[in-house]
């Protein structure tokens, strides 16, 4: 199946993402889990060891800087499910204002980043990656923070894992899910809006230091 960004779009509105089996493969499937992973946007953990390494590793943060940088950074691994296609429809969101990434650099170095595609007030996390440690997760910090600041009500992490639980991600039911996709994609949300804040800031707002 050819994708398109209008048949995306309807897919994520409606609660189901895209995936190959694998970067070379041409064929996508569609998936709807029956237990949804989502991470609360007021609810996003910051340790204190992850706290300090935000405060004190020079990293820099950008939003929609190296968009395509950050897809290939995700697919960079032994086994992706982003293949051209898929990598093709994503740029094309972005380049539509549907799809924005996150990035963290050291120097001039991509070194971690997150992407997603934006409906409404849902960001739907499509991957995120990490060449230095815990790059992914202050990347993940920094979206959080984001998306609150720029009223979203849904941040859809598709899957549940044990990382992304440790810093408060959750499992839902997919009725429970598509009840809070439905409600979300009404409201109006601005990924560009806010400015890049400071690490302390960040910490600051967030009220699940552990």
């Amino acid at each position: 199946m050819r994708l398109t960004p209008e048949l995306l779009l309807e897919g994520y509105s409606i609660g189901i993402f895209p995936m190959a089996e694998h970067r070379e493969d041409t064929d996508v499937f569609w998936v709807d889990p029956k237990r949804r992973g989502i991470i609360p946007l007021d609810g996003f953990r910051i340790s204190r060891s992850l706290a300090r390494k935000m405060r004190r590793t020079p990293f820099r943060i950008s939003t929609d800087e190296d968009f395509a940088g950050v897809v290939d950074g995700c697919a960079d691994r032994a086994e992706t499910w982003i293949n051209a296609d898929i990598r093709e429809q994503y740029l094309t969101l972005h380049r539509n204002n549907h799809a924005h990434s996150l990035e963290v650099w050291e120097d001039q170095e991509l070194v971690g980043g997150v992407y997603g595609v934006v409906l409404g007030s849902a960001f739907f996390g499509e991957s995120m990656f990490s060449r230095r440690t815990d790059a992914s997760k202050i990347a993940l910090a920094y979206l959080v923070d984001r998306l609150r600041e720029g009223g979203f009500t849904l941040f859809d992490t598709q899957f549940s894992t044990a990382h992304l639980a440790s810093l408060g991600g959750q499992e839902i039911s997919r009725a429970a899910y598509h009840r809070m996709l439905r409600d979300a994609v009404r409201r109006e949300a601005d990924f560009t809006a806010p400015k890049i804040p400071s690490a302390q800031d960040v910490i600051q707002r967030n009220t699940q230091i552990s």
